[in-house]
């Protein structure tokens, strides 16, 4: 005999309730150490720079056509360069992936707004054009306040964006274990 419906919807949902809760966990904790949590973005994204020009690097080598070759090789120096930067200087840094981080919260909250007027009818989606708007709120306020304050604001911010993530995804889940019951 196989599992009842609420049965599956509840253990297949388990998992999306712990990462929604791990998500808010690290939220908080971003929002309480914005300084730290900002050089740790900035570290974090200088060592994923740094990799990927590490496999620019070694794909260049395994390219056909000096053309290719060094057109790639160039690109994986930029991005070896780019890298080393940010992790050696991660305060250099912040003001630059600040100015990012606004433009893609901009866009993280268009799409998310986007989202709920074709989920709309769905319980629990209320909460998709909550942290739409809120997301949105946000990229325009580290544009406007960029760069005075790009050595807290990206910790603070991306704190706040997984403190809403997380709680939006965990009333999603919880919403759509409520569905299942009924």
């Amino acid at each position: 005999m196989g599992a009842t419906p609420e049965a599956v919807v509840k253990r297949g949902s388990s998992p999306s309730i712990g990462w929604s809760i791990l998500l808010i966990i690290f939220g908080l904790l971003a929002i309480a150490s914005p300084l730290a949590a900002s050089l740790g973005v900035v570290i974090v994204i200088g060592w994923l720079i740094l990799f990927n020009g590490a496999a620019q690097l070694v794909h260049a080598f395994q390219s056909e056509g000096i053309g290719h070759i060094a057109w790639k090789l160039l690109v994986a120096v930029v991005y070896l360069v780019a890298g080393v930067y940010l992790v050696l200087h991660p305060g250099a840094g912040a003001a630059t992936l600040t100015l990012v981080l606004a433009i893609f919260f901009f866009a993280e909250g268009v799409f998310d707004i986007v989202g709920y007027f074709s989920t709309r009818k769905i319980g629990g989606s209320g909460w998709m054009l909550l942290d739409g708007i809120i997301t949105l709120v946000l990229g325009v306020m580290i544009w406007r306040h960029w760069p005075s304050s790009s050595f807290w604001v990206i910790g603070l911010l991306v704190g706040i964006s997984m403190l809403m993530t997380g709680t939006t995804r965990l009333m999603m889940a919880l919403a759509f274990r409520k569905l299942a019951r009924t």
